[in-house]
């Protein structure tokens, strides 16, 4: 079904340079720069179809999402040969984890294209990721499994697989911490407290105690990010007694 033209013109970028600014991204010429259109298209535009169904980024994220990680995995069982099935998946999770895919997006300067009512500047880190997934997506309506292959290697793969330096990548500092806790029967609790600061915007401060010490703190936009900067600040104070990661 063909996409509503008024919905994408005038692109910010004019419908020219996006044409042009996709191709240098991809490698290749699109056959239907609509699929990529979408692929930068934000929700806060409210667009839709001829049908009334909601026109956004976000399907194609999801389609995106499922080839990364098909294709990595292809990677995966093809270059490491030796690799059990739990080793595989923890290699998957560091390739293709949320911080990854968002710097994926920054060094490709995806948002640039982005068609939103929202500023660039009230965007959080993950639009970064969401538009590349959703960009492999467009791909792979347009080319196929091939064509989203090698994009994956080219601008996945070969730029940021090194097998040796992703085994001894952390994804999660609290994991890293719980896990050492209950190997070594240690209590720890992550408690969040009085947050004073001055900051415009909400901050959780957390504190992680282990047998009753408290041995790290930390402040961050939400809990889930002060518990992971305090877990890693007391990683790296506790790493003398830690038994080294394989």
């Amino acid at each position: 079904m063909p996409f509503p033209k008024n919905i994408f013109s005038p692109h910010p970028k004019g419908d020219g340079d996006f044409s042009l600014g996709i191709k240098k991204i991809l490698g290749f010429k699109p056959k239907n720069i609509q699929f990529y259109k979408k692929a930068f298209l934000h929700r806060s535009m409210n667009a839709k179809d001829a049908d009334g169904n909601a026109m956004n980024y976000e399907r194609l994220e999801f389609l995106g999402d499922s080839m990364l990680g098909t294709i990595i995995s292809k990677h995966l069982y093809t270059a490491v040969p030796h690799g059990d099935e739990g080793y595989l998946t923890k290699m998957r999770s560091k390739i293709v984890s949320r911080k990854h895919l968002n710097q994926l997006g920054k060094d490709l300067e995806l948002v640039k294209y982005l068609k939103s009512r929202i500023p660039q500047s009230h965007f959080g880190e993950n639009i970064h990721g969401n538009v590349f997934e959703a960009l492999v997506g467009a791909i792979y309506l347009d080319r196929g499994y091939n064509y989203c292959e090698k994009f994956i290697t080219q601008r996945v793969v070969e730029p940021y697989v090194d097998i040796e330096q992703l085994e001894g990548k952390v994804i999660s500092y609290k994991s890293l911490m719980i896990e050492w806790c209950q190997k070594k029967k240690k209590t720890f609790t992550y408690t969040v407290y009085e947050d004073t600061g001055n900051d415009e915007n909400k901050h959780f401060a957390v504190k992680l105690s282990i047998n009753g010490d408290v041995v790290a703190k930390a402040r961050e936009t939400s809990k889930k990010k002060a518990e992971e900067k305090a877990s890693k600040r007391a990683f790296f104070a506790l790493q003398n007694k830690m038994e080294p990661r394989p």
